[in-house]
């Protein structure tokens, strides 16, 4: 059963430049999975999309991150951390779209 959490959730979405690249693939998975290693964050999804076939399922991207945070304070920090820009820095250069989804509960 679950239960109903609280909290500041954040949801990105990558789309590769190079689908085909695997050294691009596996770079980018590595720094989401280092990127999500960072302190503030409460819990971390990173995931690929899911093999399911509905109308309202958008497959398209290559990456997903959601990472949970007790709250919006915790995710403003987590956005002027060195280590999201390092990410930023050394992974940019694999997406060509990048899409964020937000929300509070």
């Amino acid at each position: 059963m679950s239960s109903l959490q609280k909290g500041f959730v954040h949801t990105v979405y990558f789309w590769l430049k190079e689908k085909d690249n695997k050294s691009h693939h596996e770079a980018l998975h590595k720094g989401l999975l280092k990127l999500a290693e960072n302190e503030l964050i409460q819990t971390a999804f990173v995931g690929t999309p899911a093999n399911t076939s509905r109308e309202v399922i958008d497959t398209t991207y290559d990456f997903s991150i959601t990472f949970i945070f007790d709250n919006k304070e915790d995710q403003d920090a987590y956005q002027v951390d060195p280590k999201h820009y390092e990410f930023i820095d050394n992974c940019a250069q694999y997406w060509e779209r990048v899409q964020v989804y937000d929300a509070e509960s």
